[in-house]
């Protein structure tokens, strides 16, 4: 059999499923100061610092969650909630876990604007600049797109943003890996 949906899941490498076996022996509540809970806190902090290096962040820029569905529905609702009602921009080609989220957040009354992309899958920041308005509150833009593989132009949007002090949120999970990511040159 060939198989080509890797950006799903994967097989899981013999060196990867003996530490998930041997975290899974460990099963103390890593908030508790007892002997198992201290062993499970120091395989947590491990992992934070692992996840943290993957993307150049500080481990304590790292909050775990059960999945990329799960964080970008915290990040876009709980960000736009705690702002206000305003004006967001993301594209045409986003994951459900983005696009569903800002369905939900228009129907509660955000204004949501969808880009397009060139003939190349790439969202273009001229098109972002183009759309942003005195309420817009969030843009969000995936790092690269799973079915496709293309790369979007995000130093350069986040660059615009930053100069007009809008909140950037970019979905790389399909990146995380695969292709080099510095959340601090990304931003």
């Amino acid at each position: 059999m060939i198989y080509l949906d890797h950006n799903a899941t994967t097989p899981v490498d013999t060196e990867v499923r003996d530490a998930i076996c041997e975290a899974l022996d460990v099963f103390g509540n890593p908030s508790s100061s007892h002997v198992a809970g201290q062993k499970a806190h120091r395989l947590v902090e491990g992992a934070r610092k692992a996840v943290a290096g993957l993307i150049g962040a500080s481990p304590e820029e790292i909050i775990f969650t059960s999945g990329g569905t799960e964080s970008n529905n915290l990040a876009l609702i709980g960000f736009a909630q705690s702002f206000g009602k305003g004006h967001i921009i993301s594209s045409r080609i986003e994951h459900p876990s983005v696009a569903n989220p800002l369905k939900y957040l228009e129907k509660q009354g955000y204004a949501i604007t969808l880009v397009g992309t060139d003939h190349n899958g790439a969202v273009k920041p001229e098109d972002i600049l183009k759309e942003i308005r005195p309420d817009t509150i969030l843009v969000t833009i995936m790092h690269s797109n799973n079915e496709t593989g293309v790369i979007q132009p995000i130093k350069e949007i986040a660059a615009i943003l930053k100069e007009r002090g809008i909140v950037f949120h970019t979905d790389a999970a399909q990146s995380a890996g695969k292709t080099p990511l510095n959340i601090k040159e990304l931003a």
